[in-house]
């Protein structure tokens, strides 16, 4: 089996509709497909209607989290979409999208950059605005050569010139709020340093004991040896390990599928979910 357990669609800030995004899982001999756009459930709907023959769903949504001035990414696998309270966290953080991308495009307007509201809102189209489609607006100007060429101190990284915070769930939150709606919670790229400051191993250890899950380990974002402490850790804490290609389509390079969830860790997620079922194929609209 071929799992690939993290990609993004236009329903946030990929460049894939959900319908395509499962065509093209199909197409790159996926066997499993997991949808977790940014905060938000808005493309399940059209991507099972899609779901071709042969490939499976799992429906999750990937949560804004920060901790001790950290940002990090929180992986949500089959919960219930509807649940209450996780549903308000999630619409909390989407509502703060807007005010923080036209706090970005203002700051970049004082750096001299003429990028508009208009131009980022017809990048995001449907989809939750987020710094992706403030970066592909930089592309288009010339300012930076490609979309993580934005990700820098000088422009929309953490902390960086351009950059506005957001609100952002506290991550021992984030997995009470993922667990109570039936959930499975797995942190995204945790040892992406390139991103900014990492959070250290001993609050890793602390959201294990927490509930947490799993890592994420093999991620385009990690180095072979950042693999190989973050497995360790994943061994010495009892975590689940995922792979994942975090595909956005043509937003980065990274093809489907081109790193892998082994097919155990994929049955005990499944078996540790209880808000919902991953969804098989049967032809797709």
């Amino acid at each position: 089996m071929r799992i690939d357990l993290h990609t993004h669609s236009t329903a946030s800030d990929g460049t894939d509709t959900p319908a395509e995004l499962v065509r093209n899982a199909a197409a790159a001999g996926l066997d499993v497909v997991g949808l977790t756009d940014h905060d938000t459930t808005r493309g399940h709907a059209e991507a099972i209607e899609a779901l071709p023959e042969g490939l499976t769903l799992v429906t999750g949504a990937e949560l804004s989290c920060r901790t001790d001035g950290i940002g990090m990414h929180m992986l949500a696998y089959l919960f219930d979409a509807e649940e209450p309270a996780l549903l308000a966290e999630r619409e909390l953080v989407r509502d703060d999208r807007v005010p923080r991308a036209k706090g970005m495009i203002a700051k970049l307007n004082e750096l001299g950059v003429p990028v508009t509201w208009e131009q980022v809102a017809r990048i995001a189209g449907e989809g939750s605005v987020g710094r992706p489609h403030v970066a592909t607006a930089l592309v288009e100007l010339g300012v930076v050569p490609s979309v993580g060429d934005a990700f820098t101190q000088d422009w929309l990284a953490d902390g960086g010139r351009a950059y506005v915070g957001k609100h952002e769930t506290d991550p021992f939150e984030a997995i009470r709020l993922i667990k109570g709606a039936g959930g499975v919670a797995v942190f995204a790229h945790p040892g992406a340093a390139k991103r900014g400051r990492t959070v250290p191993e001993s609050v890793i250890a602390e959201l294990a004991a927490a509930g947490l899950d799993g890592l994420e380990v093999d991620h385009m974002d990690h180095d072979p040896d950042t693999r190989a402490r973050l497995r360790g850790l994943a061994k010495e804490l009892g975590l689940l390990v995922t792979g994942s290609s975090d595909y956005h389509g043509s937003r980065k390079t990274v093809a489907l599928g081109e790193y892998a969830t082994d097919p155990e860790v994929y049955g005990e997620i499944t078996r540790r979910a209880t808000g919902a079922f991953p969804v098989p194929g049967t032809g797709g609209a």
